[in-house]
């Protein structure tokens, strides 16, 4: 039977269910309270995960195109500036080493690639051999260090001198997020626990029963009850694809870290330490810390990370909590099956390292909206394209973070050296290694897709902070190492003056909840 798609029912609240509900309730305003619904039903009695805190810069458009301010954002979601993450003890684990995968794209990237000429050392001039590739191409690895922010208070809203993305309280970031769709998008909220799903005679889910508000029906049904995955995967029956074979780490300890003084700084990128079978994050709040270890249970024991992650804090540690998160790495096999998609952890979860569980959300929540099937006839179509497109996504966020681990020159644990094992690697990962030790990433043909979720230039970031090396020929690069040299002199000019012009992270935040920011 074919039926127009009017009722759209999000099950799950968190940051997955209103980020959700937000994108797809801003898409379709005009036509809410008409012949189109957007209804949230979560229960009463089941807590928010809440630990991810790292966000990607498409979280800047996504929250001014359903209306919120990003004001009101910092000051009611403890939020802050990330410009990027810092990588300690990855590549050698001795204490000098690190690397900043930084959000800023290589000066002149797009028409110019300038990894190349830092292999080759052509572009360097006097003095200015021992750049990293980092501060040879873009100024945000030295905006760190120095603890300032990417925008002053003469920037708009949402604009910012400097790329950025947000570190935020998840706890607080969904009750905000479920505000603004109650009140400014028309999304109706449910209380109520879920007692059984009711599919009808060709499979699709018909309604939910609920203890406290009885059948709620709808046409399009989004999961978001986490890793259980209620909807997807225990009634519809599509199965969870482990990759724990690639990513070992199965495991989190979680710790909220005050400040020992209120004005402390805080640090504008997430700092990722690895440790004997895993690694720290340690991301800065205005008002705390968030520090966790993610590691691998095939190699050390709960009391060990624990002791790794104290020992990091420090004596600061003593009198804290310390939460376990347990970590299935993997996705479902398909993420849209009749009328039914799942969308934050009832898809999959990955480990945090290069924090892509919320922009994961943003994508697939953009996508439903965009494509909303107008009828029941297409949405078997529809969902088939969604499928290809959100498979190969997880699959190249999968290869992106084994890189990091690939990349690694320890071999001081079975962990680090397990992790070499190339029955561990992904094919394509492979591949494109091989590749690369003769072609640096660019706009080649392994990036051409526009379903992309890291450029070129963050594989450029990770490959050349590692250490890695291309084999480049001097004498092709010399027709464009004028320009090259230009474009390094440009980009020292430009980080001077956002050294001396950038105000400090704290003092910007401090300044934004004081006066806010002017409106875009």
């Amino acid at each position: 039977m074919n039926r127009a798609i009017r009722d759209v029912v999000i099950v799950g609240g968190g940051t997955a269910g209103w980020l959700t509900a937000a994108i797809i309730a801003a898409r379709h305003k005009a036509r809410i309270g008409h012949d189109f619904s957007v209804t949230l039903v979560e229960s009463p009695n089941v807590p928010i995960i809440g630990v991810g805190e790292g966000t990607w810069p498409t979280l800047r458009s996504t929250l001014k195109s359903v209306g919120i301010s990003e004001t009101d954002f910092f000051r009611e979601c403890d939020a802050a500036f990330k410009q990027g993450a810092l990588f300690a003890k990855w590549t050698t684990g001795a204490a000098d080493d690190a690397y900043y995968h930084p959000l800023v794209l290589p000066q002149r990237f797009g028409e110019l690639n300038l990894a190349p000429h830092w292999l080759a050392g052509t572009m360097a001039e006097a003095g200015t051999n021992g750049d990293t590739f980092c501060d040879a191409v873009c100024p945000q690895g030295r905006l760190c260090d120095a603890g300032l922010a990417p925008k002053a208070m003469t920037n708009a809203e949402f604009e910012g001198q400097a790329n950025y993305a947000y570190h935020l309280d998840a706890g607080k970031f969904a009750p905000f997020m479920q505000r603004h769709c109650t009140e400014k998008l028309g999304v109706r909220h449910v209380l109520a626990d879920m007692r059984r799903v009711i599919q009808d005679e060709r499979g699709d889910i018909r309604a939910i029963e609920t203890e406290q508000a009885g059948e709620i029906a709808g046409d399009l049904f989004v999961d978001c009850t986490g890793m259980r995955s209620l909807l997807l995967g225990e009634t519809l029956g599509v199965p969870f694809t482990d990759c724990n074979d690639v990513l070992f780490c199965d495991t989190a300890l979680a710790v909220q870290v005050p400040y020992p003084d209120p004005e402390a700084p805080i640090a504008t990128h997430t700092i990722s330490t690895a440790q004997s079978a895993g690694w720290i994050w340690d991301i800065g709040l205005p008002t705390r810390r968030g520090v966790g270890h993610v590691y691998s249970s095939r190699y050390i024991s709960r009391d060990q990370a624990e002791a790794e992650l104290r020992a990091y804090i420090g004596p600061a540690a003593d009198s804290l909590a310390v939460r376990k998160i347990d970590i299935r790495s993997g996705h479902r096999e398909l993420f849209w099956k009749n009328n039914c998609v799942a969308v934050g952890l009832a898809a999959g979860f990955l480990e945090p390292l290069e924090a892509s569980a919320i922009v994961l959300i943003e994508l697939s929540a953009k996508m439903i909206a965009e494509q909303m099937p107008p009828a029941r006839e297409v949405m078997d179509i529809v969902a088939r394209r969604y499928n290809e497109k959100t498979l190969y996504r997880w699959g190249r966020i999968i290869d992106f973070l084994k890189l990091h681990y690939v990349l690694s020159q320890r071999r001081d644990t079975a962990f680090w050296r397990d992790n070499m094992d190339p029955g561990s690697i992904p094919e394509r990962l492979q591949e494109l290694l091989a590749l690369w030790r003769y072609q640096p990433p660019y706009l080649h043909e392994e990036f051409d897709r526009v379903d992309e979720v890291f450029p070129s230039a963050s594989y450029q970031y990770v490959l050349y902070g590692m250490g890695f090396r291309s084999e480049v020929s001097q004498r092709a690069l010399e027709p464009e190492v004028a320009a090259a040299r230009r474009a390094r002199r440009e980009n020292a000019e430009r980080t001077e003056r956002m050294l001396a012009g950038l105000p400090r992270h704290r003092d910007l935040i401090n300044r934004i909840k004081a006066y806010g920011l002017q409106p875009v």
